[in-house]
C-alpha cells in the first residue's frame, strides 16, 4: 500500500501541487489506518512508522470522512451486486474500521471533516458542497 502511495505521491500528487491545483484522492493513508489498522489489527505505530519512512510529514490536508453505520453501508454494497474481498468481511470488520475514522477525525476536527452518510445523496452532496466552499473560501482560490 504505501509503495503504491509514494508513487501516487512523486508522480501525480507533488507535480500538481507544485503547479498549485488542488487534489482529491477517495483514499489515502488513513484508510490504511481505518482498514489495515482497525479492520485487520496490524500495529497502529507499525503503520505510523511506514508512514514516516515512506511519506515523511506529507499528509492530506484535509480529509472528508463519508460516516455511516456499518449496517448502512453494508445494505449499499449488497444492492450493487459484486462485492471485493472488502465488501465481503462481517460487519464487525466495518465497525472497527468507522472506529479508526472517527477516532482520528475527533482528534483532528481541523483537518477532519465527518459526513453524515447515512442521509440522503442530496443532503450528502450539499454536505460536501457546504465543506468545499468553505475551503476555498478559507484558502482564497477558485474552482
Amino acid at each position: 500500500m504505501f509503495a503504491a502511495r509514494v508513487q501516487h505521491v512523486d508522480t501525480v500528487i507533488r507535480p500538481a501541487l507544485a503547479e498549485q491545483r488542488w487534489v482529491l484522492c477517495d483514499r489515502f493513508v488513513d484508510a490504511t489506518y481505518a482498514y489495515q489498522g482497525g479492520g485487520r489489527g496490524i500495529s497502529m505505530d507499525i503503520i505510523a512508522k511506514l508512514e514516516h519512512l515512506m511519506l515523511g510529514d506529507f499528509h492530506a490536508d484535509h480529509t472528508l470522512i463519508f460516516d455511516a453505520p456499518a449496517r448502512v453501508g453494508l445494505k449499499r454494497v449488497k444492492k450493487r451486486g459484486n462485492q471485493d474481498r472488502f465488501e465481503q468481511e462481517e460487519i464487525d470488520f466495518f465497525e472497527r474500521v468507522r472506529q479508526v475514522y472517527r477516532t482520528r477525525a475527533l482528534n483532528n476536527s481541523k483537518r477532519y471533516k465527518i459526513i453524515d452518510a447515512a442521509k440522503s445523496l442530496e443532503e450528502v452532496q450539499e454536505e460536501v458542497l457546504r465543506i468545499v466552499k468553505n475551503l476555498v473560501k478559507n484558502n482564497h482560490v477558485q474552482i
